[in-house]
């Protein structure tokens, strides 16, 4: 295919780097970041879109995404697929949207997950909102850059879903890592919780393979002084855009709103920023209850 890819940082450039190691012709624009390789630079957003079969944005926001939307559209031909990428609010993919549907174009909203290792490997998840055709049409891209894509539903619930997910992680990594803490207060051995934990109901993605522990349980960033692959800033991102969804249609998620007030914290008060999101454990080792 003939593909446009906007954003091409940590994220965005080993997935367009993927796309064009399988053979598809890729054009790339992005502000600062550097040409990944075999991906062609384009002067502009909208002449990366150019004649393109898809484009694909990743991202830092809704109002960027709006921004490149509004000058990549015109350029794009009929029938194109304009593919977002990025982790945004739901209102923002759905506006995208409606004006790529209102030009004759398919739109898909699919953030992702697997952080900067599963982009690199071609191992992300894929959580897509949007038409039928649309998923379609893209779909042999997803498999090129990920394991798995879920057609979600109709446009912004793969907004809906990643948000669903990650307000699950925080949540669940703030709980392994205050039980880890505990866990030390009360002398028991790291390594002995992770035996009974990881094999018993407190089982969980963030105990068993992410461990917030340094030397237990599978590498992790842990194991490399907490340098990121999903940082927390970018954690406390996504868990205020699951309050700010709550609070749209009325939703009670009181342990969202608390895991997004100890990130915030843990970001913008304490030393978080620039750390693993996981670097929580040793917040909580150092805090007296």
């Amino acid at each position: 295919m003939k593909i446009g890819f906007i954003g091409l940082g940590n994220m965005g450039g080993p997935m367009a780097a993927n796309l064009a190691r399988a053979g598809n012709d890729v054009s790339g624009f992005d502000l600062t970041a550097p040409m990944p390789d075999g991906v062609i630079r384009a002067a502009t957003a909208a002449d990366a879109a150019r004649g393109a079969d898809v484009v694909i944005t990743m991202l830092p926001n809704g109002a960027i995404l709006k921004a490149v939307a509004a000058e990549v559209i015109p350029a794009m031909p009929a029938g194109a697929v304009l593919c977002d990428c990025s982790t945004v609010d739901v209102a923002s993919a759905r506006a995208v949207a409606a004006d790529a549907a209102a030009a004759g174009m398919g739109a898909l909203d699919a953030p992702v997950s697997g952080g900067i290792g599963g982009a690199q490997a071609g191992t992300l998840t894929f959580m897509v909102g949007g038409p039928d055709d649309a998923f379609a049409t893209v779909k042999p891209l997803f498999g090129i850059m990920g394991q798995k894509a879920v057609h979600c539903g109709d446009a912004g619930a793969g907004q809906a879903a990643k948000i669903c997910n990650n307000m699950i992680l925080g949540v669940t990594m703030i709980a392994t890592c205050e039980a880890f803490a505990l866990a030390d207060k009360l002398g028991l051995d790291r390594q002995k919780m992770f035996d009974v934990v990881s094999t018993s109901s407190g089982y969980s993605w963030t105990m068993n393979a992410y461990c917030p522990a340094p030397g237990v349980g599978p590498k992790s960033p842990a194991d490399n002084d907490y340098k990121p692959g999903f940082a927390s800033e970018l954690m406390l991102k996504d868990l205020m855009l699951a309050q700010d969804a709550a609070e749209s249609v009325a939703a009670d998620t009181p342990m969202g709103r608390t895991a997004r007030d100890l990130y915030r914290t843990f970001v913008e008060d304490e030393d978080g920023r620039g750390k693993d999101f996981s670097a929580m454990l040793p917040r909580f080792s150092a805090r007296n209850g």
